[in-house]
This record gives C-alpha cells, structure tokens and sequence, in this order.
C-alpha cells in the first residue's frame, strides 16, 4: 500500500523529470525528435506523446477528469497541436496530477476501481493505490526510453536519481 506523501513525492519527481526531458528534447531539431530510433514507440515525441496520452487516461479513471482523445494505442502517439502544444500540454498535466495527489487521503487509497481496457480487450478491476503507483511507474518507464534516446541523438537531460528531486524535503 502506498501513501498520500509516497504519492506528492512520485508527482514532485515525475514533474522534475518531464521537465528535463522536455527541456533536452527541445534542443533537438524536429525531425531528430520524430526519428525512429528502434523504441517500443519509435521516437522521441511519440513516446513522450504516449507518455502524456496515458497520464491523461489514468487521471480520467483516478480523478475523474475529461479523457483524452481517441480510446487505443495508435491515438496515444499522436501530437494533434505539435510540439509547442505537448510541451505546455505536459505542464499543464504535471500541475494537474500534482494539484490532485495534494488532496488524497488515506481513505481515498482505499477500495478497487474498475475501467474497460482497450489494450488487452476486457473489463479490469484493481486496488486504487496499486493503480496510483502503476501512474507514476508507466510514466518512469517510458521516460527511462526516452532518457536513452536523447542521450543517443547528443542531448543531455538532467541526472534521474530520485532523492535529488527539488522540493521533497518540503513535502509531509
């Protein structure tokens, strides 16, 4: 089981890391941003797209925000406002997530919750806090491939290690 503060600490880094990537990711020029480098999702924008696109579906189930749009994979890669437009999306989201875990409580851990998923075609029911966690790790995950790539393309994104996240020894 996690916590409230286990929670504010996941969206204080994940914010800190997208903001890296993002800032690594718009020093590379457009088309070295939509190269195919051999990753589960191709490029650099269409991972960090689907990073997005998932944050959006798990706040949707979690929060009860709007979705996002489309209902599958494919939608999840795409940048309908380009990269200008997912780059103030991200920041937005990342705000938006960490306005949200601000106000959990214990009792708001507890309980299933159940959603349709479209990627493996069938109704789902887990524990909230274990989807809660699955948020943030779906969004390390992905980042670890985006990390590589940039690193790969002559970017440098900051360093990753948790416990040097700005701001957690505010956080109680």
């Amino acid at each position: 089981m996690i916590t409230p503060l286990f929670a504010q600490s996941m969206a204080a880094y994940n914010a800190w890391q997208n903001e890296s990537l993002y800032g690594a990711a718009s020093t590379l020029s457009s088309e070295d941003r939509q190269q195919d480098r051999g990753a589960f999702f191709g490029s650099i924008e269409a991972t960090l797209a689907h990073i997005h696109w998932g944050d959006r579906a798990w706040l949707h189930r979690l929060a009860g925000t709007p979705a996002p749009a489309g209902g599958d994979l494919a939608s999840s890669l795409r940048l309908d406002s380009g990269w200008a437009g997912l780059v103030a999306a991200r920041k937005a989201t990342d705000a938006e997530i960490s306005n949200w875990v601000a106000g959990l409580s214990d009792a708001d851990l507890q309980g299933d919750l159940s959603w349709y998923s479209a990627s493996v075609g069938q109704q789902m029911s887990r524990p909230i806090w274990l989807l809660i966690a699955h948020l943030f790790n779906h969004q390390t995950h992905h980042r670890g491939q985006v990390h590589a790539m940039l690193t790969a393309a002559g970017a440098r994104p900051d360093d990753t290690d948790l416990p040097l996240t700005p701001g957690l020894e505010t956080l109680s």
